[in-house]
């Protein structure tokens, strides 16, 4: 499994800016913003990426973050 730290990394090069990827806010205006995704509504915000994973590989990297403990 990857460490969480490298993840992020990888999270920031993707949006070209530091966000917290475990703040939903935050996670909606950048998908929003740079990469113009809407995500789907669901009952929480890991379904509604879960549910978009294939349209940019930056969601799927934070529901990886999301998932490290």
């Amino acid at each position: 499994m990857a460490n969480k730290e490298f993840v992020r990394q990888r999270i920031r090069i993707y949006a070209d800016k530091d966000f917290d990827p475990a703040v939903d806010a935050q996670v909606e205006e950048v998908l929003r913003s740079n990469f113009n995704i809407h995500l789907p509504q669901r009952t929480s915000m890991n379904e509604s990426l879960a549910s978009a994973t294939s349209d940019h590989e930056i969601i799927g990297l934070i529901l990886q973050y999301r998932k490290i403990d």
